[in-house]
């Protein structure tokens, strides 16, 4: 994407990392080669074993990670501030933000002992569901909501298919929002980060979660270069959305695709938003989190999470903001369109 979104709301313009024509033709082929990669891969996911599927993802995940050492995981362009920034409430130095997508029915039923967990240690979340991938426990989403966490959608079927077309995407959009009214939910996370934010209009959204400052390991690898949330414009009428892209690399890719045992690449990344004054927004999901020992090849131990967690109270206390998502999406919202209004009075005076 790496685009501004005009107006000083978007993400700022970046440098191109390379000057010379045949430099940026051989990373215009590379990109595209890629997506035209995950693509594919996609589209034959479903007749390929999943043991085989793993081999080849871990495959591509370990070479690709070769390739991106510049930019992942920490795109040192991504950690300019929005201009006009005055800063998080209460003068804190960053915002962390959490997430879980809940891609089955067995990832929900680990939802309450992740919730758990998040109390001990005194954290909230948002936990997005499909409502058509499988069962949404209505009871569990109520005991969710009572317990100050939030509820999402994510996706419709989790298939894949969502962004194929437009046609399809507001096709589906439709039943999406009944989802979103009936759950009374405001944000939106997109399943595999396929993204298209001028489609995404078509949501009752306040919020999405479909982009990332940096991560080449995504079937879309075109990061936003930014680890600050930013608006996306209404047009024609439409009231716009705050898009809050992820800023920490997934667990999946960290513990499953790359078979990581610690949690270093999490710290070191946490680290960095923090010394820039960033958000730290970081998506899991119970499906590969195991609490009881004796993890599968999908699995990782849930303990990893818990000593993130740990990391940012030990570390950070007292120096973070942690608001749910539609909290961070009003914050922003707000503070944003009062930076425009400040501006559009100045040049009026000038």
């Amino acid at each position: 994407m790496n685009a501004s979104l005009g107006n000083g709301i978007g993400p700022a313009d970046k440098q191109p990392r390379c000057t010379s024509s045949g430099a940026v033709l051989s990373n215009y082929l590379a990109r595209s080669i890629r997506r035209l990669r995950n693509r594919l891969f996609y589209q034959i996911k479903p007749f390929v074993p999943r043991i085989l599927q793993m081999y080849i993802r871990r495959t591509i995940a370990q070479r690709t990670r070769e390739a991106s050492a510049g930019v992942w995981p920490i795109d040192p362009q991504a950690g300019g501030r929005p201009e006009g920034w005055s800063g998080w409430p209460n003068q804190r130095q960053f915002a962390i933000v959490l997430m879980h997508d809940v891609d089955s029915v067995w990832g929900q039923s680990k939802c309450r002992e992740l919730m758990a967990l998040e109390e001990k240690l005194g954290f909230r979340s948002l936990f997005s569901f499909v409502p058509e991938g499988y069962e949404v426990s209505a009871v569990l989403r109520k005991e969710l909501v009572h317990n100050g966490f939030e509820v999402g959608v994510h996706g419709l079927k989790h298939d894949g298919k969502l962004f194929v077309s437009k046609n399809a995407f507001v096709r589906q959009a439709r039943r999406i929002n009944q989802y979103l009214k009936e759950w009374e939910s405001v944000g939106f996370v997109s399943p595999s980060m396929h993204h298209n934010l001028e489609w995404t209009h078509a949501l009752n959204i306040e919020y999405d979660t479909s982009t990332f400052d940096t991560d080449p390991f995504e079937p879309q690898p075109d990061g936003v270069g930014t680890i600050f949330p930013f608006l996306v414009p209404g047009k024609n009428g439409r009231r716009g959305y705050v898009e809050l892209p992820y800023t920490l690399p997934q667990d999946f890719t960290l513990f499953v695709l790359m078979q990581e045992k610690t949690i270093d690449i999490w710290k070191k990344k946490l680290d960095w938003i923090a010394e820039r004054g960033g958000m730290a927004l970081v998506i899991t999901h119970p499906d590969y989190m195991n609490g009881n020992g004796g993890c599968t090849g999908e699995e990782y131990p849930m303990r990893l999470y818990e000593e993130l967690l740990e990391y940012v109270n030990d570390t950070y206390k007292g120096q973070y903001w942690h608001p749910l998502p539609k909290e961070m999406a009003r914050f922003w919202s707000g503070n944003r369109a009062d930076w425009v209004r400040r501006q559009g009075a100045l040049e009026k005076t000038a």
